[in-house]
Formats: C-alpha cells, structure tokens, sequence
C-alpha cells in the first residue's frame, strides 16, 4: 500500500507560482505511476498531470500544458507540480494519487492523498 501526503498549496496571486509535494510511504513508490487531479467546489475532479513511475514520461492537460510541471525522485519517495502562470481558474483543491497503471481518469487510481488547497487571486 502506498500513502500520500500532499502539501505547498496556499493563496497566490494571479500570474504567481506554487510548488506542491506529494510525499508518499512505502517501498514500492517506484512502482507507481503518480498523477496530480484537482476539484473546484461544485465540480468534478479533474485530471491534471501524470507521470509514469520512472519519471520517463509525463501528461498533462490541455489548461495547464506549458505551465505546470510534474516530477518525481524516487529515492525521495516524492512527486512535484510546479505551477506557474496561475490562473484563478487553477482555484481547487490539488490531490496527488497513485496507481500501477499511469491513466487519466481518477476513478482508477487506488491510492489518494488528502488534498491541497490551493486558492490563486485576481
């Protein structure tokens, strides 16, 4: 099993930058493929980005290509999104998750942190 603790969201301003982190447990992070979704209040959870459990490749949605990045270290058992150029838009709560097979839709993913807000002003 594999547990996630997000954190790093908070309150930007419009055009700003954020870091979240997504600690995980166990021994077998390596084996997972990581993805970052988001929930807007009175929206479904969304995909956001996604990389495979060698950090070789990654995904990402068509609202935040060219501004967010995923990452990972699998010696740190630790997956990032940076964030830049938010948008108010971008206002939700962030949730890293983890499942052995790198997809887009949430209702696959096994494994999910508690969530991140993640607020950006205009």
């Amino acid at each position: 099993q594999v547990q996630l603790v997000e954190s790093g969201g908070g309150l930007v301003q419009a055009g700003g930058s954020l870091r979240l982190s997504c600690a995980a447990s166990g021994r077998t992070f390596s084996s997972y493929a990581m993805a970052w979704f988001r929930q807007a209040p009175g929206k479904e959870r969304e995909f956001v980005a996604a990389i495979s459990w060698s950090g070789g490749s990654a995904f990402y949605a068509d609202s935040v290509k060219g501004r967010f990045t995923i990452s990972r270290d699998n010696a740190k058992n630790t997956v990032w999104l940076q964030m830049n150029s938010l948008k108010p838009a971008d206002t939700a709560v962030y949730y890293c998750a983890a499942d052995t097979i790198l997809r887009t839709i949430p209702t696959t993913y096994d494994y999910w942190g508690q969530g991140t807000q993640v607020t950006v002003s205009s």
